[in-house]
């Protein structure tokens, strides 16, 4: 489609951060991509007076004429020891510093703060500071000796903050490197005087300028100072407030919440009563509201700006939002450089931000957020993060500059124009990055896997994880970040949606699909699409361009039809081998013997913030085939490592600290090692992990791209999840490739349920009994003859409901013969359910088949709750020795059957024997690859099994089997689960086989009630029910902990509340001493205006919800019960053996003594040692 003439003047992307603005012009003048503009050197040469002048403005110029290749570097090392920096050297006095981390992972709060926080532990090592660790999150990096010096596994609250610091007695603490969480505690910290009672000083930003950031109207305040404009906004704390605060400003409006994640607590009203309901809600997250006048439709884009204590300022990084404001930016696809601002807007943006940055007195990193009118030169800014955040480390992977790294540094003292760039060791971090690629970033949702949640995106932020693709075009970027998000998306695509016109209108988490949906399959313009979306129609026209080179391929319609100059322009916009398979009829790997025939193959390029113009020493890599020439040279033969990809549920944190812990013990065995990851909140997409580091797809096509160019000794597919082990036998069969290992066809057995079973049956391993079938009548059968409960796996999954646990035979019809779910082409397969079971995981790593260390822990719920989901107790209190002893017999079995070599993972379900005796085992699963939970069995068994792994994987220092279960330890580690209920508005929070948790922690304590009791309160915003307040009871009366609760709580002094009189009479007339008193409350299920009232008139501050299966409908009790729990910030306890044992460690913990408690000591204080 051609473009119009209004689209035809563009200024280059490339050069847009290095021109100083170009006279104003009464029309605005858009910026491209780096692959429609000018050449740098053609543009120098029209522009020289300009630019000459333009070199003459700073320390060190980025552009060097026409003769880029025989100008050297500016060197850092020099310069700074020339004494011409003022400050320089002048660092602050502290021997030992307390780290700040963000606990478990949650949405709004993912992993890029073990990144940030890692990097400053970095900074701190380097500068010989010794460092204090307070995270829960077992699974991160940054929670292992390498990096810090003492690590506590503690919640980040005030109380237990308190209690390291008189134990430690730091004399400097980072609160810019935890996120939300440590920011908050930080502001908790200094208005009780905490930190001047202990001689703590707080390093870079100051609390001062924290709380301007986060306290909504003194932040108003503080930008009108400088003549800053914001959106017209009124700060208020209560609900007849915010409503005259909308009158004044004017419907629609926006609210947002002061010290809150994520735009957690935000949204739109466009009434009265929309607001009643949100700003109700939003004010029992957070004290501190605030009501402004909405911009959506508005341009969204993002500055990245650095300050030193000596007032030196760089903007590092600009981003830009494919969907127009009103999309939070962490559920936004995200664009950087920005593409479709003038040179006036952009410089605009950026001299307003180091504007704020200065005035608000930031000493670190700070992000900027701005609301740019879409046809003229008027902005407001949005808010200010004055820490690193996760657009901080989406610009770190971006550009290359090392953020964090960097901002801890100026915390200690040092000033940007002393400090040498990490990365490119050539310059300053004085020197604002330049690109000439395009990144894109895409988010990735799984709403899909709670029932009842809306699927609207708005101002608080849903999604679990995020993709960076890197390309030289935006088509080639955009194609590439969407494979990243799912790897069943060919590319840009589109799919069915019942009214498309409204998905273009109200966004979803299916965005971008609506938009390719219209584009390729309705034939909307794109003057159409701007008109319903808003989307800029620069980024429209890109995607048209991918669309008609679609049409062109299916033109073609056969592979001998494909000519050679059309595979290289659909290569050049990003699409894959099997996207142009599909196109013309064809397969994969026929595509891409005819591309290498042709000699297509990708070049690779280096992420070097110079836009390779001074030469880099850089490991950073992304492909291309937007390029003639290699920039690295390829004689390593290194070993592959293939990462986890994006985070999402049930693959998160946890497989990046194997893939990061398999990489340094290859280095360590001498190996060169070459990383393969795309999500940029990841350690191990650092610049310092591997030799080679590829920020690319984790697809078939790419690896053996990289395999090839390599020419690898090897490839690493067990470390990084279920996403690397799905194309491991396509790796091996296909491409020849060495995958070290467990053999990938052994893989497949263990994969395929059927060969799983048979294998299973040789060995003598018990399992559940199960069927594969094809219609409802034969299901109908086995679940007869099995007996119920039965557990349904459609093949496909529907509406999220991928696995249920089903009790009746109306039930099992309600699944499968009203939506047609089960066919010859649909099988189900059907598994016997164990109701009590209890369930344990057994982790192990083998070689040639020989189990070389293993871990068995035990779950504290029963069999049902996903093992994602459940509470781990290590070493298993709750298992006596002959039962460890026997599923270590079990795995020895399973390792010798499948050969396995590396990392292995089993759940086991032990069930009571009807006929008494020993109980039965019953393998569930096994997985040939690491599991979530082996950072928490290494970090307590102090034993690094992935480094054995390693070592087994490559056959060189192979340790003798060692049995770590018998060695008798006097403390017990418990991991808990992080659910992001909050977030995801209308999901029912039950527990069940479909795993539905975000992140995880863990702590340590002398026994289990201590552990669980310390790891309970790490949860995210867990508030502690004090004695005498309301304790609300509902779910079903049969469920016998309901009683054991009641009687552990009433002596404490809680009032008791039942939702109906069933609740109230079994409660009273099964308590222990009969005394027990329990009040009916009204409970109006429909009204939540009115259900908000009565938690209140009842001080309801705990909600113990206990039924025996998800709810039906959405005003069925239980589930009005839970979720309200959830969105009025109460706590929930909905599982019958967490919630006993909660109740427990509430009775014997409460009321508190006094003194630091036993459970605060550091991890190498309960492990004896510093072994990881």
């Amino acid at each position: 489609m051609a473009l119009s003439a209004r689209f035809a003047r563009r200024t280059p992307s490339v050069l847009r951060q290095k021109c100083s603005p170009i006279s104003s012009t009464s029309t605005r003048s858009f910026v491209t991509s780096p692959r429609s503009s000018p050449s740098p050197q053609s543009l120098v040469r029209t522009q020289q007076k300009t630019w000459q002048a333009y070199q003459q403005t700073r320390q060190f110029s980025r552009a060097a004429g026409l003769r880029i290749e025989s100008q050297e570097a500016p060197n850092a090392q020099a310069y700074l020891n020339s004494g011409a920096i003022a400050g320089a050297r002048d660092l602050i006095d502290v021997k030992k510093v307390l780290v700040i981390g963000s606990g478990g992972l949650s949405i709004g709060q993912a992993g890029e703060f073990d990144y940030s926080g890692s990097q400053a532990l970095k900074a701190l090592k380097e500068a010989n500071v010794h460092s204090v660790l307070i995270n829960p999150n077992i699974a991160t990096i940054q929670t292992s000796h390498v990096l810090a010096d003492t690590v506590y596994y503690l919640p980040v609250t005030p109380e237990y903050v308190t209690y390291v610091i008189e134990k430690e007695k730091p004399d400097g603490i980072f609160l810019s490197f935890g996120g939300q969480t440590a920011l908050n505690l930080g502001v908790q910290m200094q208005r009780m005087g905490i930190f001047e009672r202990y001689g703590v000083r707080v390093l870079g930003t100051s609390v001062r300028t924290l709380e301007v950031s986060e306290d909504r109207d003194l932040f108003a305040k503080a930008l009108k100072e400088i003549d800053i404009p914001i959106a017209e906004s009124i700060a208020v704390g209560t609900v007849d407030e915010a409503l005259q605060a909308a009158e004044d400003v004017g419907y629609p409006i926006i609210v947002r919440a002061a010290y809150a994640l994520g735009g957690l607590g935000s949204g739109f009203a466009n009434n009265a009563e929309e607001l009643r309901n949100l700003s109700a809600r939003s004010l029992t997250l957070s004290p501190q509201i605030l009501v402004e006048k909405s911009l959506k439709g508005w341009k969204e884009a993002e500055y990245e700006v650095v300050r030193d204590a000596s007032d030196n300022c760089i903007t590092v990084c600009n981003m830009e939002n494919f969907d127009p404001l009103g999309v939070h930016t962490g559920d936004s696809i995200v664009v950087s450089p920005s593409q479709t601002f003038s040179d006036e807007e952009y410089h605009m943006l950026r001299s307003a931000s180091i504007k704020i940055v200065r005035h608000l007195g930031v000493v670190g990193e700070c992000n900027v957020q701005y609301a740019l009118q879409p046809d003229g030169l008027d902005y407001r800014v949005i808010e200010v993060n004055a820490r690193l955040s996760r657009s901080s480390a989406l610009a770190s992977k971006a550009t290359g500059y090392p953020l964090a790294y960097t901002a801890a540094k100026i915390g200690l003292g040092h000033t940007l124009p002393e400090l040498p760039n990490a990365v490119t060791k050539t310059t300053t971090a004085n020197f604002e990055p330049s690109l000439d690629y395009i990144v894109t970033k895409m988010p990735r949702w799984d709403l899909a896997k709670f029932q009842n949640v809306k699927r609207d995106i708005g101002s608080s932020m849903k999604s679990v994880g995020e993709v960076m693709a890197i390309g030289r075009t935006f088509e080639e970027s955009f194609q590439k970040a969407c494979r990243q998000v799912d790897p069943k998306f060919l590319g840009f695509q589109g799919d069915e949606f019942e009214d498309l016109d409204d998905t273009l209108r109200n966004p979803t988490d299916r965005r971008w699909l609506a938009v390719g949906q219209a584009m390729f399959h309705e034939g909307y313009t794109v003057d159409h699409i701007h008109e319903l979306t808003k989307i800029d129609k620069w980024f429209l026209y890109k995607l048209q361009n991918i669309v008609d080179c679609t049409h062109e391929l299916e033109d073609v319609g056969s592979l001998f039809g494909l000519k050679k100059e059309l595979v290289m322009k659909a290569k050049k916009m990003g699409f894959s081998d099997r996207q142009i398979a599909k196109a013309v009829n064809s397969s994969e790997d026929e595509v891409r013997a005819r591309r290498k025939g042709f000699g297509i193959t990708p070049f690779v390029k280096k992420i070097d913030t110079l836009a390779a113009e001074f030469p880099a020493d850089t490991n950073y890599l992304y492909t291309t085939y937007n390029a003639t020439s290699h920039d690295v040279s390829f004689d390593d033969h290194g070993v592959l490592v293939l990462g986890s990809g994006v985070y999402r549920i049930g693959s998160s944190v946890e497989f990046d600290w194997c893939a990061v812990n398999a990489t340094l013990s290859l280095n360590k065995l001498g190996k060169k090692t070459v990383m393969i990851n795309y999500n940029p909140e990841t350690y191990s997409t650092d610049f310092d992990v591997a030799d080679k580091l590829y920020f690319e797809e984790l697809s078939y096509e790419r690896v053996m791209d990289i395999y090839e160019l390599e020419t690898a000794s090897g490839v690493v597919v067990s470390v990084g999840g279920q996403l690397p082990q799905n194309i491991a036998l396509r790796l091996q069969e296909t491409g020849k490739a060495k995958v070290l290992g467990t053999d990938p066809n052994d893989i497949d057995k263990a994969e395929d349920r059927h060969k799983f079973s048979q294998i299973l049956d040789s060995i003598g391993v018990d399992q559940p009994a199960w069927k594969e079938l094809t219609s409802y009548e034969e299901a109908q059968k086995f679940a007869n003859e099995a007996g119920y409960p039965v557990l349904v796996r459609p093949s496909y999954v529907l509406s999220g409901a991928a696995m249920t646990v089903i009790h009746s035979e109306a039930q099992l019809e309600e699944k499968l013969t009203a939506a047609s779910s089960v066919s010859p082409d649909h099988p189900v397969v059907i598994t016997k359910f164990i109701d009590g079971a209890k369930e344990i995981d057994v982790d192990a790593v083998a070689h040639n088949g020989q189990v070389l260390v293993h871990a068995v822990s035990g779950h504290i719920e029963n069999a049902g709750v996903h093992s994602g989901d459940a509470t781990l107790v290590l070493p298993p209190v709750n298992l006596d020795d002959r039962t460890v002893a026997r599923v270590k017999e079990i795995a020895d079995k399973v390792a010798e059957a499948w050969k396995i070599t590396g990392p292995f993972n089993m759940q086991i379900i032990k069930a009571e024997n009807p006929e008494g005796g020993e109980s039965h085992l019953k393998v569930i699963e096994c997985n040939l690859r690491a599991s979530r939970s082996f950072p928490f069995v290494s970090k307590v068994l102090g034993t690094n099994f992935i480094d054995v792994a390693t070592k087994a994987l490559v056959g060189r220092e192979v340790p003798d089997p060692v049995d770590l279960m018998a060695l008798k330890r006097d403390f017990v580690a418990t991991k808990v689960p992080q659910f992001s209920w909050t977030r995801l508005a209308g999901a029912d929070p039950y527990l069940g086989v479909e795993m539905a948790s975000t992140g995880e922690m863990a702590c340590f304590g002398k026994d289990l009630v201590e552990a669980y009791w310390t790891s309970m309160q790490s949860s995210m915003n867990f508030r502690l029910p004090e004695p005498g307040e309301g304790l609300l009871f509902g779910g079903d009366v049969d469920k016998t902990e309901l009683v054991g609760i009641v009687d552990y709580l009433k002596p404490l002094g809680y009032k008791l509340f039942a939702a109906n009189k069933e609740m109230k009479t079994h409660l009273e007339s099964s308590s222990k001493d009969g005394s027990t008193q329990v009040e009916v409350i009204e409970f109006p299920k429909e009204d939540k205006r009115a259900l908000r009232e009565v938690f209140k008139k009842y001080d309801i501050r705990g909600v113990f919800n206990l039924a025996k299966a998800r709810a039906s409908s959405l005003v069925d009790e239980d589930y009005v019960m839970r979720r309200n729990a959830v969105d009025f910030g109460v706590p929930l306890f909905m599982e019958p053996k967490t919630a006993l044992l909660f109740a427990q460690c509430m009775s014997e913990k409460l009321p508190k003594k006094e003194g630091i408690p036993s459970e605060v000591r550091s991890w190498s204080d309960f492990t004896g040692g510093k072994s990881i």
